[in-house]
């Protein structure tokens, strides 16, 4: 890892200088090296373990999700602090730190087990007894204990996640539902009301009031429910950052770059794009897509960052206190990632390309993939649908930004920045056949998608949401260049805490 001394000289305009729009690479701060692999997984990768289990089974949207691994690894990290010799706790500073003697293995990792404990049962309560309360006890503690006593790690690891979950309870998010009438955890309380009628997939063009604006879609999900969409996350905006005064500080910027206006060359050639990418798919490129998906039954973009972070814990030997200060940076950066990209959903209410590309190619022929098992067909534009499930055409909210592209863009900055180094490593090989949209079709033979780097990863998940057709190449693009700066801004404040400086 870099010192703060190093870090602390750069800021946020002069990473903003250093990056070029439309998908130029990340300023490179730091040399490659060489790295070695696997070790048995500690406390903090169990509960990241056990926190992604209830993310799949929550079923929570995007940002959602990554708030919700934030405030577990908060949770980790304060409770951890109280044992490190300058550590600062996000919430109650230095208040909570233990004397030396105190400082061991087995009370980090209790006071850790406690907070996070605490955290995943208040975030995803559906799943304590089949999942959290039997890895408290497989670890050896007593879940039902609630001592507020700071002069042992049980209570240390309670009072550390109670100050965290009281703040985030009013963060703005709504977790609890008590900001809206419905009292649905995290629904709108903003008023947010789309301004197109909600539509089959594909929308009849005929009946937009406006291609500019997102349309929700109408589908059966996998369970042949009917699902009409509506704008998940349209309060985020109001939500509060680690990192940031608020999620608008990089509107302006990323109004300069998007989104396109329709009746523009612009918004002509971003769907043009599409077409030809759907045209055009390789078994690589429908791999990538699906892979990158994270649609509904997985653990989204911001879990899927963990999964990678937990490949180079592995790799990288890490113990307790890397991996407490590793996954409290990568997952606060995501988080603000998302209140980035959720703002700008909501300020530019930006048109999806399930309604856009209909709409622009209406009356037309074209080539396009016609749906699973069909390849690439001659039809009329009007009938043109993303390479996705039909269970999950597109996802409920709008396109600009990308929120895959700007969590992965923060998730591998952090990476970077923490190992010192692009370096990743990683790869997964999908067998012939494995496909859920085209099963026992795609692909033809396996497929490995490996990532030599961090940065090489992020890109491929920005490029996926094109080739499915869920994003346009400003979406994808701006998503890259602003996600880069919140991983920065987030890593140097995680870095200036877990180094004892505010």
């Amino acid at each position: 890892m870099k010192t703060m001394e190093q870090l602390d000289g750069r800021n946020t305009s002069s990473l903003v200088l250093s990056l070029t729009f439309m998908g130029a690479s990340f300023l490179s701060l730091f040399p490659v090296d060489a790295h070695s692999q696997d070790l048995p997984s500690n406390v903090v990768i169990q509960w990241n373990q056990a926190a992604l289990k209830g993310v799949r089974d929550s079923k929570l949207g995007p940002p959602m999700v990554a708030r919700a691994l934030a405030i577990v690894h908060t949770c980790i990290y304060d409770a951890w602090a109280a044992y490190d010799k300058r550590a600062l706790g996000t919430q109650l500073g230095s208040s909570l730190r233990q004397p030396e003697r105190e400082r061991t293995l087995a009370n980090k990792n209790e006071a850790i087990s406690f907070a996070a404990y605490r955290a995943s049962v208040d975030l995803f309560p559906i799943d304590d007894q089949k999942v959290f309360r039997p890895l408290m006890e497989q670890l050896g503690y007593y879940p039902d204990d609630q001592s507020v006593d700071t002069h042992g790690p049980s209570g240390v690891g309670n009072v550390a996640c109670g100050a965290v979950l009281q703040f985030r309870h009013h963060d703005g998010s709504n977790q609890l539902g008590d900001l809206s009438a419905s009292g649905v955890p995290y629904s709108d309380y903003t008023g947010y009301v789309s301004v197109n009628p909600p539509a089959p997939v594909p929308p009849n063009p005929d009946l937009v009031a406006d291609p500019n604006r997102w349309q929700p879609l109408q589908y059966l999900d996998a369970t042949k429910t009917s699902v009409t969409q509506s704008f998940v996350g349209a309060q985020w905006y109001r939500v509060v950052p680690f990192t940031f005064r608020s999620g608008d500080e990089f509107r302006n910027l990323l109004a300069r770059f998007g989104p396109a206006t329709a009746g523009t060359r612009e918004f002509q050639e971003q769907a043009e794009e599409l077409v030809e990418k759907s045209a055009n798919l390789t078994d690589r490129q429908k791999v990538i897509a699906e892979y990158f998906a994270d649609g509904p039954n997985s653990e989204l973009p911001p879990g899927h960052w963990d999964l990678f972070a937990q490949f180079v814990s592995a790799r990288d030997h890490h113990d307790v206190d890397e991996d407490a200060k590793l996954f409290f940076a990568l997952t606060n950066a995501i988080f603000d990632a998302g209140i980035v990209a959720w703002d700008a959903k909501r300020a530019f209410d930006c048109v999806r390309p399930a309604t856009a590309v209909p709409y622009v190619f209406r009356g037309q022929q074209i080539k396009a993939w016609g749906g699973p098992g069909r390849g690439t067909v001659t039809m009329d534009g009007r009938f043109w649908i993303p390479y996705q499930l039909n269970t999950f055409p597109t996802p409920p909210f709008p396109e600009y930004i990308s929120g895959h592209s700007t969590f992965s863009a923060a998730g591998a900055a952090v990476l970077r920045l923490f190992t010192g180094s692009d370096t990743f490593g990683d790869s997964v090989t999908f067998p012939a056949g494995s496909s859920k949209i085209e099963p026992g079709l795609t692909p033809s033979s396996p497929v490995t998608l490996r990532w030599e780097t961090f940065t090489d990863a992020a890109n491929e998940a920005g490029i996926s949401r094109r080739y499915g057709g869920i994003h346009f190449r400003a979406g994808d693009f701006t998503g890259r260049a602003v996600g880069q700066i919140v991983g920065y801004e987030a890593y140097v404040k995680a870095a200036r805490l877990w180094n004892g400086r505010k």
